[in-house]
């Protein structure tokens, strides 16, 4: 099955020249869905994966699945302010400005292997912020699985230059 042929493109969202890639229809989409569940997992069938870290917001529906088909634990990465316990914190790049992600200081135990997930890789800010969160916990980062690579914009090649596997479904040219 090709997914992209189930991801919704909007232009000119949020900003005019930006194509959106919208998942929401993948995840309406029963088959689609569990390909991608699949697909997302099959890489990593085998491999000791201790955790599944999912990034805000499309991050925690993709990797819900995915740690219930790994039979591990889920752990969220969210925006500052958001989780309700004391929390270890990232600061990353915006295009304009910083922005925080936060994980709880609990979420992870040291040596934990950890695969993270979310909808999309585009200049890799946050992916990388959650590296950095699992690593500071002393975890290890086994890979980051995404449905979407942009990669034009470069976000997969920070990763990998980061030391980090990087698995995506399928990529757009474009932003």
């Amino acid at each position: 099955m090709d997914l992209r042929s189930v991801i919704r493109a909007i232009p000119d969202y949020p900003k005019p020249g930006i194509i959106f890639r919208d998942i929401t229809t993948l995840l309406g989409d029963a088959r689609a869905f569990r390909t991608a569940v699949d697909r997302l997992v099959q890489p990593y069938a085998g491999v000791q994966i201790d955790k599944v870290v999912g990034i805000e917001a499309r991050g925690f529906i993709l990797g819900g699945a995915v740690a219930h088909q790994l039979s591990v634990g889920f752990a969220p990465v969210r925006k500052k302010g958001k989780l309700p316990w004391r929390t270890i914190a990232q600061d990353y790049e915006l295009e304009y400005g910083l922005d925080t992600m936060e994980l709880h200081a609990d979420a992870l135990s040291s040596g934990d292997q950890v695969l993270i997930i979310d909808d999309l890789i585009a200049t890799g800010g946050t992916a990388l912020a959650a590296v950095k969160l699992i690593q500071s916990l002393g975890a290890h980062v086994a890979g980051a699985s995404f449905v979407i690579d942009l990669p034009e914009l470069g976000g997969a090649g920070k990763l990998r230059a980061a030391g980090v596997h990087v698995d995506a479904i399928c990529a757009f040219d474009g932003h």
